[in-house]
């Protein structure tokens, strides 16, 4: 029998290091992916619809998000963002853990609506480290920069709410405990009964 897939939201303040190391999770763990979202956003060259998000008009997203098909949704820049339930679903059923790289407000909404979602967050080992990454970025000016900061401490003190806490120190031993996360969730009492149900059986027949 497959094992059901688990749900996993990961969160991190900017700079923290959170889409590397999952990238790399990704690179190294097999029957794991990331959720793709519905947006209203037009697509960028090199975009392609089903594989970078779901492109859908306004219209759409608006009757779906009416029809509750969604298991969060947000609004950045006049555009809209959401996870689909039955995408989700189906992927969890084929026996494929899914991530949900998300801020704390939508792993929030997340573990309304799925309380067996395995929350991780990932923190910066000091608030001079995670300036240090922003300013690296050379993206933007030192104002918005220490907006970035104030609004990463916010975001972080949400770091409660999650099950595992991982520290993007070093980024290999950041990775392994990652890796752990997920390997440990796959050794689950009711995960190893579902993958081994024959084993078991033929152990204790």
């Amino acid at each position: 029998m497959s094992t059901r897939g688990t749900l996993y939201t990961i969160s991190a303040p900017s700079g923290a290091g959170k889409t590397s190391l999952v990238n790399a999770l990704l690179e190294d763990c097999g029957d794991i992916c990331v959720s793709v979202s519905h947006t209203t956003r037009p697509k960028r060259p090199g975009e392609e619809d089903g594989i970078n998000y779901h492109f859908v008009d306004e219209v759409t997203f608006t009757a779906m998000l009416n029809q509750s098909a969604f298991l969060e949704h947000a609004q950045v820049f006049n555009n809209y963002y959401g996870t689909a339930h039955e995408w989700v679903e189906n992927v969890l059923t084929k026996g494929q853990d899914v991530i949900l790289e998300i801020d704390w407000q939508g792993a929030t909404q997340i573990r309304r609506l799925r309380p067996d979602c395995v929350g991780i967050f990932i923190l910066p080992p000091s608030l001079k480290t995670l300036e240090e990454r922003l300013t690296g970025r050379n993206q933007d000016d030192p104002a918005v920069i220490r907006h970035r900061l104030a609004e990463a401490q916010e975001e972080m003190s949400h770091y409660v709410e999650a099950d595992y806490l991982i520290i993007n120190d070093n980024f290999d031993d950041a990775l392994a405990e990652l890796k752990s996360v997920v390997v440990s969730q796959r050794l689950t009492r009711d995960n190893q009964q579902q993958k081994n149900g024959n084993l078991l059986k033929d152990l204790l027949s």
